[in-house]
């Protein structure tokens, strides 16, 4: 099995890409591309890598049919920084490999985030771990932002002060702010990785994490843009029904009301994206 280099991957080894105002993701190393999912795929078969198009297909139906182990094979190696808020919910993907910046050996950074004023947004009325997607009063914002600045300014004064006194890091740091920046190592192979994607470029992750996401998302595509492509069309614009969901589908194509109901109901209408005039009975 021979060293698999990708030319637009090599491109973006350790460039950083800016994410949020102060954050990054960069490509430190990676091991392998489509041709190392192609070649692990037809190991059994003892067959040479064939034409694009090929690997093309063989690449799509192992992902469309969830026969996801030869992804396995391809790693990535990022550098990240983002902040500690974003970092509790990231590391909920814990098949990943990652050595985060220690407070009880480093001095932390002066840096902490600051939202955007088109994200401060007001709580959601139907989803509790969301926000409203309409920014609030420049008047609102300002009060925010300067709340959010003073407080950072206040507790990033008392760490150093803690420190200055001679007390130890691991203590000094406890009352730094969820806004405060963090960096990682993060390695995790390309089946994991688009399980990443899947969660958190979807519109119901929080805004900040999207970001990033979308950010890995064009690391993952450089390294393995057959891939990339199948799992766009497939997961990431592509949609699974229940049964309950098939029978609802069923029903608008007979021009018969919709069964489901509630938070169900919205779910179904969410992921057939609005298109519900697609099923309408057509006028006599």
């Amino acid at each position: 099995m021979s060293h698999v280099t990708v030319p637009e991957a090599e491109k973006l080894l350790d460039q950083e890409i800016k994410v949020l105002d102060k954050g990054f993701v960069r490509l430190v190393d990676y091991m392998g591309g489509d041709a190392r999912i192609v070649q692990t795929a037809r190991v059994s078969y003892g067959e040479g890598t064939k034409t694009i198009r090929q690997d093309s297909g063989l690449i799509d139906y192992l992902l469309r049919h969830e026969h996801t182990s030869p992804f396995e094979h391809v790693i990535f190696e990022l550098h990240c920084k983002m902040p500690i808020f974003v970092a509790r919910q990231w590391i909920r993907h814990r098949t990943a490999r990652l050595n985060e910046i220690s407070g009880r050996y480093s001095v932390m950074k002066d840096e902490f985030y600051l939202p955007p004023r088109n994200q401060i947004s007001l709580q959601s009325t139907d989803n509790k771990q969301g926000r409203e997607k309409e920014a609030v009063p420049v008047e609102l914002q300002n009060k925010v932002l300067e709340l959010l600045k003073k407080d950072q300014s206040a507790s990033f004064a008392n760490y150093t002060e803690i420190l200055d006194d001679g007390i130890a890091r691991e203590l000094a740091r406890i009352n730094l702010p969820l806004s405060m920046y963090t960096e990682w190592y993060w390695q995790m192979d390309l089946k994991n990785m688009l399980h990443f994607l899947k969660l958190r470029m979807d519109s119901h992750a929080q805004w900040e994490i999207q970001e990033y996401a979308r950010a890995i998302a064009r690391i993952v595509k450089a390294v393995c843009p057959l891939a990339y492509e199948s799992f766009e069309r497939h997961i990431l614009r592509g949609a699974k029904f229940s049964s309950d969901e098939i029978a609802a589908i069923n029903a608008l194509l007979a021009g018969k009301p919709n069964p489901l109901e509630g938070r169900r109901l919205a779910e179904f209408e969410d992921k057939l994206k609005g298109n519900l005039s697609l099923f309408e009975k057509p006028a006599e």
